[in-house]
């Protein structure tokens, strides 16, 4: 699919040549989905690590956060077990999605070629790190889980 003026550049190696080239599904996704490059089952709990047959070459400045599948995870249970799963700027190696299978009592069949995650590239913001003896105070302050309601 064609660029925009905000798109980047990613190089990306098939390590797998047999496999398709990833690609977005969609003009506008912001996810690349990602293939496996191998069969696996998991039974219900089970996790396993697919590789995907490629690696990339991230642009400076940037990561890569690599998400489960929508559909996937609301129909068979399947979904990325750290996800997101982050990919830093210069890691070269196969990118490798550890699944998890949520489903209670089905296996599930991942199939080569099965499209199993998706990949969003998003720039990152470097801090400069400071040691403080106290943080500013906000309205919030130390609130959090569930401190606005279910």
């Amino acid at each position: 699919m064609g660029g925009t003026a905000s798109s980047l550049p990613l190089s990306i190696m098939r390590l797998d040549p047999d496999l398709p080239f990833p690609r977005y599904a969609h003009a506008g996704d912001a996810g690349i989905d990602l293939l496996a490059a191998n069969d696996a089952v998991l039974a219900p709990g089970e996790r396993a690590l697919v590789p995907t047959g490629i690696a990339i070459a991230l642009p400076e400045g940037c990561a890569g956060f690599v998400l489960p599948r929508s559909g996937l995870a609301f129909s068979r249970g399947l979904t990325v077990a750290n996800a997101p799963g982050l990919i830093d700027n210069a890691y070269r190696g196969e990118i490798k999605i550890i699944l998890v299978n949520l489903d209670r009592e089905n296996p599930i069949e991942i199939s080569r070629g099965d499209r199993i995650a998706q990949l969003v590239v998003q720039r990152v913001q470097h801090c400069i790190l400071t040691e403080v003896e106290q943080l500013d105070v906000t309205v919030r302050g130390e609130d959090g889980f569930g401190s606005t309601g279910v």
